[in-house]
């Protein structure tokens, strides 16, 4: 095989990618970390965090070992896999597989350990950059959280572009994306655990802390006599930073991996292999493009830090239109498959200023949420619900009028295949601007962390002022970026779906399947089941944060009744300290126990319903059925996706709305029919606290997981075709 002249920016921007985490974390890692207090408290979140990760991540691992095993033995065992005739053997398609389902949850793991790692770092040294000037606290937190988005983007372009050569893409380039897929779901397979377990801790711990803190005891946020506070501010970083990190790494493996499988068919029918390494060579000019951007913002004193934020995302993604044209033109010249891929890029514009509309307290909704806190909690949920509930309209038309398109732009080009390959051109024009938007994300726990910290130090209300602002401009980036992966997970979906199709025709070719009949009654009932895990997984992981919380609510109304000194000390100079690592061991153990039960429904789900149908369909008394267990498990592929979308929506924007609305009380924006401020500690501020409790697992917990979840959906099945067929 020959590689087309222009693949040489897969390695070049991998590279250039890494030199240039590498320069930010010097750069970020020189800055002062303030006063001995701050370095002090930074100390503790660190350790904190650190032990978790690795409580956590030996759970992964163990379960990790034993599902690569597993999936060796079934594929190997059960014998047709579809590459027989390329010579590979059932057991070499085992053993590979299981390699790559190991390789994936390692780089996965490995992603969402540096995310942590250098927000952690970076969290401290924002705190001391904002007692100089908002500027600085900008680039330090950007710079901060773009170490992660950039090194987990190349992490995952130089794992997938290695396992396909070395699974013989050179020789078998039609075949090595199909031996490559356990790499895809050894990565989902651990951002589920990492993203659900660590918001189990971030969003226990916040509620915790939030409503003993906050409503029972009328303290401020982040305060230091508030046991649960470190827990806290650790779980932005296990939930927001680690989480998140692994999150992304899947999402962006199992879309390249799913849009190489969709480049066979034009690759067969055209001889060119620039069909299945299209998508490699445009995540590259994605990186390098949003490198440019990130140095591009520069926040001004007086401005809204968001503001300088977009300005870098407009840049890269003005750059990144200029590299998906050259990597069109060089590779396929085809111009109808450029058009496909701006249909992604303006998709991604569109969700980032949906969300922000949505989730920012200058709009309608988040201000009427606010409104409705004048007369108490349950109005302040109620109209939460309404507008968590009416974002699924816009995330409907949007992926909805984006698949539409670019199929039909597809279709458009005259290859055979090339109109789901339209569908895969834009998810990989969306995800060209991942590591700028994830480097936004982690932005978020970095001020959300430096804000506890200027309060725990004892800062002034100045530098609060300048933090405090930065907190409500994360809340908004890190909304963005459930919206923005929300979508790419819905054009995913269909790219991933078609290339299970894909794959179960090339295992059966004697029976391909070509639709999924919705009236035969054994595929209905694996769409029910399907919109069933949906909603079960939500309600375990919701549950589960419940439960954790509620533990740290007992333990800090403990403190506070031994010890009524914590509160209200009789010497204000040398204060009583309440026990931080009490809580934060509290809710290391209980979010790592709760992770397990919802974290393996979607695993066992699918392939129990694929298995029992398969055996369904051998009954001769249900013959008449004409049960399909491929099809049966299309249904749930679909289904789940469709269903996992609309509930991630709701969750993400409507928690995100109702956090951002408590936060434009405490910043004075709400006014009594009289004119009076209604600030912290006011009636109506009570009832935003509840209702933005409320959402916290929505928006951190459930909906980031339903992200993993219906990419998962899709990983494993694609892993485990041979079990239903």
């Amino acid at each position: 095989m020959t590689l087309p002249n222009i693949f040489w920016i897969v390695p070049a921007a991998g590279i250039i990618t890494i030199i240039f985490a590498i320069f930010l974390i010097r750069n970020v890692m020189k800055r002062p970390t303030g006063t001995p207090k701050m370095k002090e408290i930074g100390d503790i979140i660190f350790k904190g965090a650190w032990a978790f990760l690795k409580r956590q991540y030996s759970t992964i691992a163990i379960f990790s070992v034993a599902i690569a095993a597993i999936i060796g033995v079934l594929v190997g065992v059960l014998g047709h896999t579809g590459v027989e005739q390329f010579g590979y053997s059932a057991m070499d398609v085992g053993w590979r597989t299981s390699v790559a389902f190991l390789v994936g949850a390692f780089c996965s793991g490995l992603a969402g350990f540096i995310g942590m790692y250098i927000a952690v770092k970076s969290n401290v040294r924002c705190a001391a950059a904002a007692q100089k000037s908002l500027k600085e606290a900008v680039e330090v937190a950007l710079r901060g959280g773009a170490v992660s988005g950039f090194l987990i983007t190349a992490l995952s372009l130089i794992g997938v572009t290695i396992i396909f050569f070395a699974y013989g893409g050179n020789t078998n380039p039609q075949i090595a994306p199909h031996l490559i897929v356990g790499f895809g779901f050894g990565a989902s397979f651990v951002a589920l655990f990492a993203q659900l377990g660590g918001g189990i801790y971030t969003k226990a711990a916040d509620v915790g802390a939030d409503l003993v803190g906050k409503v029972e005891s009328g303290i401020p946020e982040d305060d230091p006599r508030n046991p649960a506070v470190i827990a806290d501010l650790v779980g932005d970083n296990v939930g927001d930073c680690a989480g998140r990190g692994a999150d992304l790494f899947e999402s962006t493996a199992a879309e390249n991996i799913g849009a190489m499988i969709l480049g066979v068919m034009a690759y067969l029918a055209t001889n060119n292999v620039a069909w299945i390494l299209f998508p490699l060579c445009v995540r590259g000019f994605g990186m390098i493009a949003s490198m440019v951007g990130l140095l591009c913002v520069r926040a001004k004193e007086n401005e809204n830090a968001m503001n300088a934020l977009n300005r870098g995302y407009f840049v890269a993604i003005a750059l990144s239109v200029v590299g998906l044209a050259i990597t069109v033109y060089f590779m396929l010249n085809n111009w109808w498959l450029f058009g496909a891929g701006l249909v992604g890029i303006v998709a991604s514009i569109v969700i980032v200023f949906v969300t922000q509309y949505y989730t920012e307290w200058r709009y309608r909704p988040v201000r009427d949420i606010a409104e409705a806190s004048k007369t108490g909690p349950a109005t302040n949920i109620i109209m939460g619900m309404s507008v968590g509930f009416s974002t699924t309209l816009a995330t409907a038309l949007i992926i909805g009028i984006s698949l539409l398109l670019s199929y039909w732009l597809g279709t458009q080009s005259g290859v055979s295949g090339a109109g789901a390959f339209g569908t895969a051109v834009a998810t990989m024009g969306m995800l060209m601007t991942c590591p700028y938007v994830l480097s936004m994300d982690t932005f978020g726990p970095i001020t959300d962390n430096a804000n506890g910290i200027n309060e725990m130090a004892g800062a002034g209300e100045d530098v609060r002022k300048i933090t405090d602002r930065l907190d409500a401009v994360g809340n908004t980036t890190k909304a963005l970026t459930k919206g923005y992966a929300m979508v790419s997970a819905g054009l995913a979906a269909f790219l991933l779906f078609q290339a299970y199709i894909d794959r179960v025709n090339l295992i059966r070719p004697e029976n391909p399947l070509t639709s999924v009949n919705l009236a035969n009654i054994s595929v209905f009932v694996g769409a029910l089941l399907a919109a069933m895990i949906v909603y079960l997984f939500s309600a375990w992981a919701i549950k589960a944060v419940g439960k954790t919380a509620s533990k740290i609510i007992e333990e800090v109304r403990r403190q506070f009744r031994a010890d009524p000194e914590i509160l209200n000390p009789k010497d204000p100079a040398h204060p009583h300290q309440p026990d931080y690592a009490r809580c934060v061991d509290i809710t290391t153990k209980a979010g790592l126990r709760e992770m397990i039960a919802p974290g393996l429904l979607p695993i066992l789900g699918p392939v129990v319903i694929g298995v029992v149908f398969k055996y369904l369909a051998k009954i001769p008394s249900l013959s008449a059925m004409n049960i399909d267990a491929a099809m049966v498990v299309a249904a749930v592929l679909m289904v789940g996706t469709i269903g996992g979308i609309m509930m991630a929506s709701f969750m993400n924007n409507g928690g995100g709305a109702w956090d951002n609305a408590k936060k434009m009380i405490e910043d004075g924006q709400l006014k009594d029919e009289n004119g009076n401020v209604l600030g912290k500690k006011s009636f109506a501020h009570q009832a935003a606290v509840v209702g933005d409790t409320l959402g916290d697992p929505l928006k951190d917990t459930a909906g980031p997981s339903l992200h993993v979840l219906i990419k998962l959906l899709a990983t494993i099945t694609l892993v485990l075709c041979p079990l239903f067929i």
